[in-house]
């Protein structure tokens, strides 16, 4: 066949060469060992868990090294793509604060290498995949839908590998008036690589998590363009990430199997590929097993579950840290006080078998981190995120952020600071007692506590209280009630003495805690009421006895 004669039939409005694209997109200028690394998602609308652990890994290992990270929209399936699914991809990621230094933006592209969205690039596809067929590598496959579903049936029920190879890729020997005389009737057909076919042959490969890799060379003959003119994922990435002069992909285990198709993909056209990091796929305990976090049974597996439940940007990225690395928590633990992003990433640290999500450790970390936050910084994250979910407190939060930030910082400079709390949901949880929109009666009176007692007892502390008093001289005071009361001053006096006593202090201070925040575990009493405020504590503490 005269390959060039037949790449011309295919593609007559095809004139620029790789040639012309080689100078438009020309090497990158950039400092000796810069990477450059890319995302390149699928706009399907689901942002998953794993797209951030990619993009982290990508955006780490280009800007530690002084290079670039681009954003790639992979749009070339129309059937799948959903309106407004790139745009949520990138305010999704920006979110988390991986930032990008070219490429699809929410204001259009930037960038010297677009277009940046491959629905955009089909000249360019059409352009290389003309070469192929010119220098005999690909060529034009007329099967039906019918021929091909007959094929998949043969060997199926043969127990075969599926695919186009060997005798089922009949349309490998037309001649080239057949080609001809097709593409004149106006037969839909899809250009296909030409396999080198040579049956248990196998290649190695450095791939950049995983080292060296033996692996059998391709031999199916895979479509690159489809009957619509768009390319395959195969022929698109291999020719933008050519172009865009990509020096690291850093994808799921899940594209290995491809690998092969890559790599020969490549050599066709003669270029040098990316370096190839293929990470572990992210999974969930479930009993006594492992197995991959899924779209559709784990709800912790899209990043807007992480949204809605308030994590702090700042957690989240560090928990990916100590799963993408696996000597990121040592590293920690020598720089406490160090931003995450001091640390040093490499893909040598990345694990190559399954990573397992741990729901608690991310709580764990989580706690960490927001410790580390100042509690007027937390205290804007909080609001700001319960206006955006349309939480009913949102406007209470926002109503006095000074009140709030005194709220989330209790605790925090004790010798023993508190680490309960983790997300936003949580903490509006926790802290709801504050507001008296939200404030509820969870816990009931003390049992030692005889109910007539509980009005007496609350009278009684606010016919004393001095909201002036420091804590000294405010537990005194709830000392002498005690014993006014027949409670013992002291928790020892009464486990000595039992019977002499009704109870002791801590059961008269479980009542005014109760009395004040509907529950009998919080933090420092004290320090609550000071925030609340004397006219706040008067108040419910007489409401509570009104309703004793």
């Amino acid at each position: 066949m005269d390959y060039e004669k037949t790449a011309e039939i295919l593609f007559p409005d095809v004139r620029e060469t790789p040639e012309y694209y080689e100078e438009r997109y020309p090497a990158r200028i950039l400092p000796q060992g810069a990477r450059v690394t890319r995302l390149g998602p699928s706009p399907t609308g689901f942002v998953h868990l794993g797209n951030l652990y990619v993009a982290f890994a990508n955006e780490r290992l280009a800007h530690q090294s002084g290079g670039v990270f681009f954003l790639r929209i992979e749009d070339t399936d129309d059937k799948r793509e959903v309106p407004g699914a790139a745009e949520a991809v990138i305010e999704a990621l920006d979110h988390y604060g991986v930032r990008f230094d070219e490429g699809v933006t929410l204001a259009g592209e930037s960038g010297a290498y677009g277009p940046y969205r491959q629905s955009l690039r089909g000249d360019i596809y059409r352009c290389f995949a003309k070469r192929l067929v010119a220098s005999g590598r690909a060529y034009p496959c007329f099967l039906t839908g019918a021929e091909l579903d007959a094929v998949r049936a043969e060997q199926e029920a043969g127990k075969l590998t599926p695919g186009l190879y060997g005798r089922w890729a009949a349309h490998r020997a037309l001649s080239f008036e057949e080609v001809r005389r097709r593409v004149a009737a106006g037969e839909p057909h899809v250009i296909r690589l030409r396999a080198q076919d040579d049956a248990g042959a196998h290649f190695t490969v450095e791939d950049g998590i995983r080292g060296a890799l033996s692996l059998p060379q391709n031999s199916m003959d895979i479509v690159l363009l489809k009957t619509n003119g768009m390319p395959t994922y195969h022929l698109a990435h291999v020719v933008d990430d050519h172009l865009m002069r990509t020096t690291h992909v850093i994808r799921g285990e899940e594209w290995l199997s491809s690998l092969p198709v890559h790599i020969e993909l490549f050599q066709a056209l003669g270029l040098d590929p990316p370096v190839y990091c293929h990470t572990a796929v992210l999974m969930k305990q479930e009993g006594e097993t492992r197995r991959k976090l899924s779209k559709r049974k784990d709800p912790e597996s899209s990043l807007a579950y992480y949204r809605a439940e308030g994590y702090h940007p700042r957690a989240v990225r560090e928990y990916l840290l100590t799963i993408l690395n696996s000597n990121f928590e040592e590293w920690r633990a020598e720089n406490p006080e160090a931003d995450a992003d001091a640390f040093a990433f490499t893909t040598d640290k990345m694990s190559r078998s399954g990573i397992l999500f741990d729901a608690d450790k991310l709580n764990d970390v989580s706690k960490e981190v927001l410790l580390g936050i100042p509690a007027a910084e937390l205290a804007a994250f909080l609001a700001d995120w319960a206006e955006e979910t349309g939480r009913p407190e949102a406007a209470s939060l926002k109503g006095d952020m000074r009140y709030l930030a005194r709220i989330l910082d209790i605790g925090r400079h004790d010798a023993n600071p508190r680490k309960d709390l983790a997300y936003g949901a949580q903490i509006l949880a926790f802290i709801g007692y504050f507001y008296d929109e939200t404030v509820r009666a969870e816990d009931a009176w003390p049992e030692n506590v005889p109910r007539a007692d509980v009005p007496r007892l609350l009278g009684g502390y606010l016919e004393g209280y001095r909201h002036g008093d420091d804590r000294t001289a405010w537990f005194e005071r709830i000392r002498a009630l005690a014993e006014a009361n027949g409670y013992a001053a002291k928790p020892k006096d009464f486990k000595k003495n039992p019977g002499l006593y009704k109870g002791h202090v801590g059961d008269v201070s479980a009542v005014i805690r109760i009395a004040l925040m509907g529950r009998k575990n919080s933090p420092d009493l004290w320090e609550i009421q000071q925030i609340l405020g004397e006219a706040r504590t008067r108040a419910r503490i007489a409401a509570a006895a009104t309703r004793a």
